[in-house]
């Protein structure tokens, strides 16, 4: 099964797909999205009770997340619905549907740590 890379340039973030890239969004949309340009990884107490197997060494290392979408790779099925969500935004000061979908998997990819 194919995986696509993430790659930023000239401040856009790209998701590549077998129809080449695809625009996904401004690349300082998605840090303000996100909290800023970086991100420190943390697992709630109920997460490591619920799952003590977890390997938690990552905690509180601090990541840049411009690097965290370079490394980012994607389904082709992520890849299909990220490139039939509308890439423009509704209102000002709001983000895109495409923007919004992946910036949900950059949270999830945040959330889960780098261990």
């Amino acid at each position: 099964m194919s995986r696509y890379d993430t790659f930023i340039e000239d401040g856009t973030i790209y998701v590549g797909s077998a129809d080449g890239p695809i625009a996904v969004g401004e690349l300082a949309d998605a840090i303000d999205a996100v909290g800023g340009p970086s991100w420190t990884i943390t697992y709630s107490a109920e997460l490591k009770e619920r799952h003590p197997e977890m390997d938690t060494s990552d905690e509180g290392l601090t990541v840049d997340v411009a690097d965290m979408i370079n490394a980012m790779t994607h389904s082709e099925q992520f890849v299909e619905a990220l490139q039939a969500q509308p890439a423009e935004t509704a209102a000002e000061g709001d983000i895109s549907p495409r923007l919004g979908l992946f910036v949900g998997k950059l949270l999830e990819n945040l959330d889960s740590g780098v261990a």
